[in-house]
């Protein structure tokens, strides 16, 4: 009797410790290349640190699962690999939710990651591949040339590239990144806060489609490149939203922090026709931005002019 005791304690020892299998949330087709928005917020997230405005009472109580740093995925259903564009502080959600929606089985990292810049919302999230937290074995870490040389010879991130958890690949710009026959990256050079590493969007060139991600950028006027004009030969563009209007920066000067206003974007793209209109999604929203707000009057406005506000988990074949 004892024994059959034992047994059945040991059973339900062994049962309490195996945890259940997560179930997958597959969501993309299992043929080409999709993208996943993984997410939307400014680098400083939203509830923002030391925000006091009733835009992050609730959520400090309450957290919104949907607002995670800017971030999109890529997934390539035919080369069973999958992509990240920024290493953000959600890193850890996003490359699990990155899985979570493949068509197939995944190693837990990425088999590349791309970061635009040196700004603490697009590459810090590095730091969950160190020794301290996964160990990461060799991930492939595409960068520009001063973001390179910024994680080779600071710490903490110089111990990522001694240690092998990453292996950079230094990037040029306007020189697409051939990944598979349906899929490449280019960089595209921006003007920006460069106080550590030049500033880059991504041009993605899927099966059938072409994806513009310009997350962050000082004014469209002082770019090189027509932003009207790039917005009609893609199918996508992933815009810098980070301000509504200048309501919104009361306490800041402003020329310390340059973004375009959407206001000022959807003035610049006011004459384009509709079908290029709904081409732009805007996304990189400071936590006071309105537009995270669906029923806000601002969100409404984009809206009806015709444009759209990125949604996390929001998913797009190219």
């Amino acid at each position: 009797m004892r024994n059959i005791f034992f047994f059945f304690l040991t059973i339900i020892i062994i049962s309490c410790n195996e945890s259940p299998k997560p179930t997958k949330e597959t969501v993309v087709e299992n043929n080409g290349v999709s993208l996943v928005v993984l997410g939307t917020t400014q680098d400083g997230g939203s509830p923002h640190i030391g925000c006091k405005k009733t835009c992050c009472e609730d959520l400090f109580k309450n957290p919104d699962k949907t607002r995670k740093v800017v971030s999109l995925g890529l997934i390539d259903s035919e080369t069973q690999k999958t992509y990240i564009l920024e290493a953000t502080p959600d890193f850890t959600e996003q490359i699990k939710t990155l899985n979570s929606v493949a068509p197939f089985e995944h190693k837990e990292t990425p088999d590349g990651i791309f970061i635009t810049h040196a700004h603490i919302g697009h590459y810090t999230g590095l730091m969950y591949l160190g020794k301290e937290a996964l160990g990461a074995n060799g991930v492939a870490t595409y960068v520009m040339e001063k973001m390179d040389t910024f994680l080779r010879t600071n710490g903490p991130w110089s111990q990522l590239v001694s240690e092998k958890n990453i292996l950079l690949n230094e990037m040029q710009n306007d020189k697409p990144v051939v990944l598979s026959k349906k899929l490449s990256i280019e960089p595209l050079l921006v003007p920006h806060r460069d106080e550590y590493s030049e500033t880059v969007g991504f041009l993605i060139k899927g099966e059938k489609k072409k994806v513009l991600f310009i997350p962050d950028i000082d004014k469209w006027s002082k770019w090189d490149t027509e932003i009207v004009q790039m917005v009609k030969v893609v199918d996508f563009a992933f815009l810098d939203a980070t301000f509504y209007d200048a309501a919104e920066i009361n306490n800041r000067d402003i020329s310390l922090i340059p973004h375009p206003f959407v206001i000022e974007s959807m003035q610049i793209m006011k004459g384009l026709k509709p079908e290029d209109k709904k081409k732009v999604h805007f996304i990189h929203f400071n936590h006071t931005n309105p537009l995270l707000n669906k029923s806000s009057d601002a969100y409404k406005t984009v809206i009806e002019n015709g444009f759209n506000v990125s949604q996390y988990k929001e998913i797009f074949k190219i």
